[in-house]
């Protein structure tokens, strides 16, 4: 016979689970630490009421769960520091286009921003974890695709692509710091393709990364001014 679990040992195991864990947690990493039958779901719809509207909150970002600083209460951590990598206004372009037109290749990157994609910007994200490369698109040539990762979500606070913020508030958040390229237009985030009627996976051995030569980038574009 299943013993029903007391909701607030269930509430009180999340939450000290949530403050111990060095990165946000997954509804799936929390049954694995939880004993079996503990109703999650309540357990952190109780937590969100608890904590609404004190100076730490709980909110999901990325399909997983964090505490993190009331956003009107941020001032109180802001610290005046030299940024060690600040993105260019041309990753920063690249990184809107990806995100609002994703799954989007090198050549359509190049025609809203109506410049040569330049394999340095490409680079920089890739290796900051804010793009990935997400398959091939089944046409002629099959170019690679861009896509955002969890890491870009969790960077803006977003729980999926689905918050993404309108134009006013991206420059706030700083992915654009810029005049918009001619052409460049925000689409509705819900509307976003589906990238398995267009896409193929990327076919690669264990811990193969593909080159970036593959998708024939090109020379790294000058800087702006």
């Amino acid at each position: 016979m299943t013993t029903e679990l007391d909701p607030l040992f269930v509430e009180r195991c999340i939450e000290a689970l949530l403050f111990a864990a060095a990165e946000p947690l997954s509804d799936v990493d929390l049954a694995k630490r939880l004993p079996e039958g503990a109703d999650i779901a309540a357990g952190i719809a109780s937590l969100r009421a608890r904590y609404a509207g004190r100076g730490i909150e709980l909110v999901e970002v990325a399909g997983r769960w964090r505490y993190q600083t009331a956003h009107d209460l941020a001032f109180l951590m802001t610290e005046e520091r030299e940024e060690p990598r600040r993105l260019s206004k041309a990753a920063q372009e690249t990184l809107a286009i990806v995100a609002y037109h994703q799954p989007v290749t090198r050549a359509e990157i190049e025609a809203v921003r109506g410049v040569q994609a330049s394999r340095g910007t490409l680079d920089v994200l890739l290796e900051l974890g804010l793009i990935r490369m997400r398959g091939r698109r089944r046409t002629p040539g099959r170019p690679v695709t861009f896509g955002t990762t969890d890491a870009f979500l969790e960077h803006y606070g977003l729980a999926s692509l689905a918050d993404l913020p309108g134009i006013a508030e991206m420059k706030a958040a700083g992915l654009l710091e810029m005049n918009l390229p001619p052409g460049f237009n925000v689409p509705d985030p819900l509307g976003l393709r589906a990238a398995g009627d267009e896409e193929d996976p990327l076919e690669l051995d264990d811990g193969e990364t593909p080159e970036f030569a593959q998708d024939f980038l090109g020379e790294p574009e000058k800087a702006d001014g």
